[in-house]
């Protein structure tokens, strides 16, 4: 996670981006609440808690490096020998089923053979491959019909092409290379997924708070070599920050993309894109003690009244698909941005998650 760098507050937003509704795809709800956890915790399933907490998204992630560790020879076909697909997968899919919860399966990182030999966090040289990876995960798996694309590919630890770039700066051609790569991942596992399957849904953007490139450089960078933005069914975003959840703030300063910031990201989609599209907020936590995750904290009962305020805001802007909480338990000294002590004690904020 990158640091939070604290500033004055940059300019007003307009009341005219709290206007529109987006078009959801195709067989999309409303919103829903997500989120990132274990599928069970010492020996028991994590699904009743997540049950209560009126979770209807559950999020998790297949990592291509360890499912491929050797090239398949035919890297469409789920059933080709070289494929290791965990056990643990079909598991979890069985339980969300159970407790009337959709998967969200996030596709990332790179096994060596396709990027010669290099870390996990280096791109694949052909993005087809990935396609083919995305298509075999989706046969795989028919019951799943929310796929992200990478996560937090705006930051170098996880997309090794990205640069660090000051915000507003002009990007250079080697800047632009890292959104124009994960441009033509994304696009051709959207034709992967949706050739598996029409209900097959693609997240994709997948950016942070304050990556190593601003969101709306990222944005305004993704693109196909011949010049159009990749095809996809939502952007997804983590708004984490230091700032009471508002649609009304003043911006974040350094290019942040905050909770608050969400009306400034809808209209860089809506202007860089192909359409209006839903947002989806995949990964958000507030730190109720200092931690070595995030440099800033806030008292829990605090926490708890921001949780309330971030899903009553997303219940009432119909643009938001999906709020994800991230960190279930508190893991000191790492995180303490749990619903739960690491005892399993309920904090304030698990209450106003459950009840927002």
């Amino acid at each position: 996670m990158s640091h939070r760098r604290k500033g004055t507050l940059l300019w007003r937003l307009s009341l005219a981006s709290l206007v529109g509704l987006a078009l959801l795809p195709s067989g999309a709800q409303a919103f829903s609440k997500a989120i990132w956890g274990e599928a069970s915790r010492n020996g028991v399933s994590q699904f009743p808690l997540y049950h209560r907490l009126g979770v209807r998204i559950y999020e998790t992630r297949l990592d291509w490096s360890q499912v491929a560790p050797r090239r398949p020879r035919d890297g469409r076909n789920p059933s080709d020998r070289a494929y290791r697909w965990p056990a643990s997968m079909a598991q979890t899919i069985r339980q969300a089923q159970r407790y009337h919860m959709q998967v969200l399966v996030q596709l990332m990182f790179t096994p060596r053979w396709a990027n010669h030999g290099q870390a996990r966090n280096v791109p694949p040289t052909t993005p087809a491959i990935f396609g083919n990876f995305a298509k075999a995960a989706a046969r795989k798996y028919p019951h799943v019909h929310l796929w992200m694309i990478w996560g937090e590919p705006d930051r170098t630890p996880n997309f090794s092409l990205t640069r660090v770039v000051a915000p507003g700066a002009h990007l250079s051609a080697a800047d632009k290379a890292a959104p124009h790569l994960y441009a033509r991942l994304v696009d051709c596992a959207y034709g992967s997924l949706k050739a598996v399957s029409r209900h097959n849904l693609v997240l994709a953007g997948s950016t942070y708070t304050s990556g190593d490139i601003a969101t709306k450089q990222w944005i305004e960078n993704l693109r196909l070599p011949n010049g159009r933005p990749p095809r996809m069914d939502m952007y997804a975003h983590n708004p984490f920050g230091y700032r009471v959840p508002s649609l009304t703030a003043s911006s974040s300063p350094f290019g942040e993309v905050q909770f608050s910031d969400l009306p400034d990201l809808a209209r860089w989609i809506d202007a860089n894109l192909r359409r209006p599209m839903p947002i989806f907020l995949s990964e958000y936590t507030i730190p109720t003690r200092a931690d070595e995750e995030f440099p800033f904290w806030v008292d829990p009962t605090v926490a708890a009244s921001w949780v309330t305020d971030a899903l009553r805001l997303s219940r009432q802007w119909h643009r938001i698909f999906g709020l994800g909480w991230v960190h279930v338990y508190d893991d000191p000294p790492v995180s303490y941005g749990g619903l739960l002590t690491a005892q399993g004690k309920p904090k304030p904020d698990y209450y106003a998650f459950q009840h927002g």
